[in-house]
């Protein structure tokens, strides 16, 4: 995408979206059945109607260990990365190539998993291990409860961490829950990142808006990142590519902070530069 299609004010850079089409395999506790495809020329196209140069493709926990269909997305558009669930036993020969491929990070998924994993096993240590040999991060979506010690596990690991979707506070207790907590601290600390997403999945506009001060006040727009989460899986009639962007206008009113969290923020921590 030329400079000059790239508007001053528009995000250059939706760090969360899914990929998918519909006759791709579903795990056996998969929580939604996409009603359309949501393929990479989809997407591409999407970018260019509203100004965005570049995305980060999240992991789509619905289809497990099946990252193939991103892979040959990320080999056919530059303009793309993105993370993959991978097995604890994944080798390094393996997570090299993924790498090249343009894998920037794995995805951990707790929310809706039987039995989640215990990352200070000897299993996950050595994956983590792994992760930061190859400079990625972990992207993860936990229950509230479960944050502050997944934050930990991955802080002790050496390993660069980013949290979806606010960190999905408690709707009872919103900024005072003690995963909220945990998430501001670790922010403060400097290798935790956050995501601007997924309002629409809040119980309120304000809500969202609350959150996203909090982590303002915190950071001052460093180490937070803009997603749109397209194609706003279970919700897909309740909200447009455009209202996610006017939500970041809303969340973030000045212009710079807004240009750092999706803009240089996001082109440093996925694109190196």
């Amino acid at each position: 995408m030329s400079s000059t299609q790239q508007g001053a004010d528009t995000p250059l850079v939706d760090t969360h979206f899914h990929l998918y089409t519909r006759d791709m395999p579903l795990t056996s506790w998969a929580w939604h059945h996409p009603p359309a495809d949501a393929t990479a020329e989809d997407f591409i196209a999407l970018m260019d109607r509203h100004g965005v140069g570049f995305g980060v493709v999240a992991a789509a926990s619905l289809h497990g260990q099946y990252n193939d269909y991103v892979i040959r997305a990320l080999r056919r558009h530059s303009r793309l990365r993105g993370t993959a669930f991978l097995r604890p036993d994944t080798d390094m020969y393996t997570m090299e190539r993924m790498k090249a491929d343009g894998i920037v990070g794995i995805r951990l998924f707790f929310r809706r998993v039987p039995d989640p994993p215990d990352l200070r096993s000897p299993e996950y240590r050595l994956l983590l291990r792994r992760v930061r040999d190859l400079d990625w991060h972990v992207h993860t979506l936990v229950a509230s409860p479960m944050l502050p010690e997944v934050i930990a596990a991955v802080e002790d690991a050496g390993v660069k961490l980013v949290i979806d979707h606010f960190g999905k506070p408690d709707e009872r207790l919103g900024i005072d829950c003690p995963g909220f907590r945990a998430l501001l601290a670790a922010v403060e600390r400097g290798r935790t990142w956050v995501k601007l997403s997924g309002g629409f999945r809040m119980p309120s506009p304000g809500a969202a808006r609350g959150y996203a001060q909090a982590l303002l006040r915190v950071s001052g727009g460093e180490r937070l990142l803009w997603g749109s989460d397209w194609p706003f899986a279970a919700f897909e009639d309740s909200t447009t590519y455009g209202q996610t962007i006017a939500d970041l206008h809303h969340w973030v009113p000045d212009a710079a902070t807004r240009r750092l969290i999706a803009g240089d923020t996001p082109m440093r921590l996925y694109f190196g530069t």
